[in-house]
């Protein structure tokens, strides 16, 4: 089985999960407790290096896209779906396999707040359901 990357789709799912990290991270929904629950403080927080930092996150989340359009791909072959639906469902079940464990290992072994890892996991999870929306619709 051959997968086609749209790129297009790829970028734009990208700058999805940027966005949502934009919102999620924001004062509005979680930033305020993530700022807290991290020990930070805005008027003391480094501000140099962001653009950077959003540089390369925004290339992680490339790379996230690319590999998503993978597992969408064959979970629409194997499921017999496609669409944004497809998209939604692969991305869930990657979370739920793959990045949930994960960081629920990391408040395990790290002695981490489950708040934290509930605030971040969440992000991730709603990063990948709007990358996997994007995804969906223009596979």
């Amino acid at each position: 089985m051959e997968v086609q990357i749209n790129f297009l789709a790829v970028f734009l799912a990208g700058v999805a999960s940027m966005f949502v990290g934009f919102l999620w991270y924001g004062p509005y929904l979680f930033g305020n407790a993530w700022m807290k629950l991290m020990g930070h403080k805005e008027m003391t927080m480094d501000k140099s290096g962001l653009g950077k930092i959003y540089f390369i996150s925004f290339l992680l989340s490339l790379l996230t896209a690319v590999v998503l359009t993978h597992s969408i791909a064959f979970g629409s072959y194997y499921m017999k779906i496609s669409g944004v639906s497809a998209g939604v469902q692969g991305a869930f079940w990657s979370w739920l396999g793959f990045v949930m464990p994960v960081q629920a290992t990391d408040v395990l072994f790290g002695g981490k707040s489950w708040k934290l890892s509930k605030i971040n996991t969440g992000y991730q999870l709603a990063s990948l359901l709007a990358m996997g929306a994007v995804l969906g619709y223009f596979g």
